[in-house]
Formats: structure tokens, sequence, C-alpha cells
């Protein structure tokens, strides 16, 4: 099972890694940790600490609730202005992920566009075209990151 990143600390910590692999379209990051804690709140939902705290992360896995592996992803509105495209692009990387999990180490993981496909070779986002170009290219990228 595969959790998902939801924190913005843990976004920045791996977006602040240099790519683990890199293809056309998307880039790879990779840290091996755990995610951190959510912040603090009081009881009227105002964060308790400064967002300069130090992180805290999550203790050893206790029960069947922490997984190994945590999935991050962005694709943002520049390189797929419709929503049913970021949705269906995210859809394959979640699939990549789980077909190369037994692969890949445990930690966290962010997979994000970083160009768009290009309008005229793939009309509709639910083509199939454009799904085995994207699940393509992601099942080598990854591949390429275990290594």
């Amino acid at each position: 099972m595969i959790g998902r990143l939801v924190h913005t600390a843990d976004f920045q910590r791996l977006l602040g890694t240099k790519p683990k692999s890199r293809s056309a379209h998307f880039a790879v990051h990779y840290v091996s940790a755990r995610p951190s804690l959510p912040p603090k709140r009081k009881g009227n939902g105002v964060n308790a600490e400064l967002s300069t705290t130090k992180i805290v992360l999550l203790p050893e896995a206790v029960d069947k609730l922490i997984v190994g592996h945590w999935l991050g992803m962005v694709v943002p509105k520049r390189h797929a202005k419709c929503s049913v495209t970021r949705n269906a692009i995210k859809r394959q990387m979640r699939q990549a992920l789980c077909r190369q999990e037994k692969t890949l180490p445990t930690g966290l993981w962010l997979v994000r566009l970083k160009a768009p496909f290009a309008r005229v070779s793939f009309l509709s986002p639910q083509s199939t075209v454009l799904r085995t170009s994207a699940a393509g290219e992601l099942d080598d990228m990854l591949l390429r990151a275990a290594a």
C-alpha cells in the first residue's frame, strides 16, 4: 500500500533535493525518510507552532497503517490546463508507482510534471495514446530511479 504526502513540509523537503531521475515530461524526487507529523493546532484551528519550528517525524512503524512508500504528486495548471487532464496524469503517476513498488526503496517519493504534453499529438486527456505514452515514460523513469 502506498501512502499520500499531504504536508507542505514534506513537499518542500523533496523539492529541495536534486531529481533522482528525469524524463521528457516528468521528474522524480526521493528522500529516504518518513513523512512529518502535522503541526499541532489549538482548539480554534490556529497553528500552535511557527512554520520555522523543527519538523517532527513519525515514530517507527507500529501497526499496519504506517506504510513504506509515500507518494506526492505535482501537476501544475500551466502544464495541464484542464482538470480532467491533471487527474488523468495523476492517475498514471499513482499506477506507475504501484507497478514499480517492489523495486523502489521505501521513503518519500515526489513525481512532478515538468513539461506539458503537446495538444497536437494528444487531443483528448483520456486517449489511449496519452495514457500509454505517460505510463511508459513513468515506468522507465522509476526504473532508472530505483537503480
